[in-house]
């Protein structure tokens, strides 16, 4: 059985991260693994420095003190990583996923991503997280760890999930979005949806006829594919396709080249990402 991997914590995106991954399992018959990642800043204490300023009594006192506050801060985090994975595992089988368990890894999300994926398909994670700044719509701080490290698809949930009935493809001829490609004709996540590939740059023969490649191997597959060429900056051009088209899903390489650039943060596919209100699944 196909396996997804659903990164959640106790953000607002959690919920869509759930009902994105409840979306996948339901279309292709796929088993969930629900993981919080409990952060080693939420089990101990801010370090503070004992060096000669406390009497050996008092510095002893002091660490049992803190030793103590740890194990506590520890046991409350561990019940609270049990209760969000316990409430993401009922929402996702309520929703009628085949099969969901709940995973609690202490660490770092990236180890986790690390150990966990060699099994999955598919990993999924929301594209800000508690710490992140809402106001601003900065992206998560793990986000691009994420992204990074996996070998596996990503799927950005967005703030909220929505019915997917057309995707979008930022073709920029590169081999992750031609992976993309080939994963979309193949699978069966994306089969009766309406397809629409977007270049963003001049509408140069090269570039015509790379892009037809591409939707053709789409079409061969039975999918309905429309094709744009649009001068302009990517993040904008693709943007403005989403909007026009009515997208409900954005879908491109995580590293590409030309006008869509290699780098993920601060480049123009992190600005698609973070300004785009839509899921996207990057491919390696």
């Amino acid at each position: 059985m196909t396996k997804l991997i659903a990164f959640i914590d106790g953000s607002a995106y959690a919920h869509s991260v759930l009902d994105h991954a409840a979306w996948v399992a339901t279309t292709i018959a796929a088993s969930v693994d629900v993981v919080h990642v409990i952060g080693r800043r939420d089990l101990s204490s801010t370090p503070f420095d004992l060096s000669g300023s406390l009497e050996l009594g008092a510095r002893s006192s002091l660490l049992k003190e803190l030793a103590e506050h740890d194990a506590q801060r520890a046991k409350l985090a561990q019940q609270r990583g049990r209760l969000i994975v316990d409430a993401g595992v009922q929402r996702l089988l309520q929703a009628g996923a085949p099969s969901a368990i709940g995973k609690l890894r202490t660490g770092d999300i990236v180890e986790a991503v690390q150990e966990l994926e060699k099994e999955a398909d598919l990993i999924l994670i929301g594209k800000r997280g508690e710490a992140a700044d809402f106001a601003e719509l900065h992206l998560g701080s793990n986000l691009e760890r994420v992204v990074r490290t996996s070998t596996k698809p990503v799927l950005v949930a967005s703030r909220a999930f929505q019915p997917v009935k057309r995707f979008l493809v930022a073709f920029d001829g590169g081999p992750s979005v031609m992976k993309a490609i080939n994963h979309i004709a193949a699978g069966k996540l994306f089969a009766g949806l309406e397809g629409h590939l977007v270049t963003a740059g001049r509408d140069t023969p090269e570039a015509r006829g790379k892009l037809e490649a591409a939707a053709n191997v789409l079409r061969s597959a039975g999918y309905t594919i429309h094709t744009h060429i649009e001068d302009g900056e990517a993040e904008k051009v693709i943007a403005s396709h989403a909007e026009a088209d009515h997208i409900d899903l954005l879908v491109m390489g995580a590293y590409g080249h030309s006008r869509i650039r290699s780098l993920f943060i601060g480049s123009t596919t992190a600005e698609m990402v973070r300004s785009v209100k839509r899921p996207v699944m990057l491919f390696r």
